[in-house]
């Protein structure tokens, strides 16, 4: 069998760091965090302003799937970022069969096994999360990779940071606010669970809301790693970035 080459190897190793931060994030979304912020942010739709950041667990990966897609988008184009959002979508969606398998086997009451509504009350909140957050994860992902394109081409190649901050801050717009509205609002209003009640729709998109400020924060934020990412990869690695008009 022939041996990958060094591009080949790099991409394997990007998609693997990117599927298992997609599924570790849905797994822990189902629960929220809250920053204080100090001071207020009015919002249009509720007198009551944002005086935290509030949001879910799987905005923990977010730093990383960040330079992860500007790099696969960078150096493999848009068909290789489109393969990788299809992988993870394919993965992310075998987890939540073995979740839904899991919950269907006999569950034998004894000590040493966890109770059964326990193990219910987690992973069947986290179906829901999971629904949600592919749903979301594809629509973000696919303007991601248009968008990031888009800005490439306009700029010549020209500003790695105007390309891969751009293109996420308008995605994760989207994202965000999906994600919330599905979780928190729609399915939950939609499949009645005593252990998991609804979010007003007000509160559902001031956790979208404040979680996309949190990633905006954070997207700048990260930007020196965008660079010294491309940086590891073009000296270190030998890898070459696609040029603007790729089009594939």
């Amino acid at each position: 069998m022939t041996d990958l080459n060094t591009s080949q190897k790099v991409y394997v190793w990007l998609t693997g760091f990117f599927v298992a931060c997609l599924v570790i994030a849905d797994i822990v979304g189902i629960k929220l965090f809250r920053l204080p912020l100090g001071f207020s942010i009015p919002v249009p739709w509720d007198q009551i302003p944002i005086t935290a950041i509030e949001h879910t667990c799987g905005m923990i990966t977010f730093p990383v799937t960040f330079i992860l897609t500007d790099l696969i988008n960078e150096y493999y184009g848009k068909k290789g970022a489109r393969r990788v959002t299809w992988i993870g979508l394919v993965m992310a969606a075998f987890v939540l069969g073995v979740m839904t398998l899991s919950q269907k086997m006999p569950h034998p009451e004894v000590d040493y096994n966890i109770r059964k509504d326990h193990f219910d009350a987690v992973f069947g909140s986290s179906k829901i999360m999971f629904v949600s957050s592919l749903c979301a994860y594809l629509i973000g992902q696919m303007s991601d990779i248009f968008l990031f394109g888009v800005i490439k081409r306009l700029t010549g190649g020209r500003f790695i940071w105007l390309r891969a901050t751009g293109s996420t801050l308008i995605s994760q717009f989207i994202d965000s606010m999906a994600v919330a509205f599905l979780a928190f609002y729609l399915l939950r209003n939609l499949f009645p669970d005593p252990d998991s009640l609804p979010a007003k729709l007000t509160d559902a998109l001031r956790i979208g809301l404040t979680g996309y400020l949190l990633k905006f924060v954070l997207a700048i934020g990260v930007t020196p790693i965008i660079y010294l990412g491309h940086a590891i990869l073009r000296r270190v690695l030998g890898l070459t970035p696609l040029p603007p008009d790729e089009r594939t």
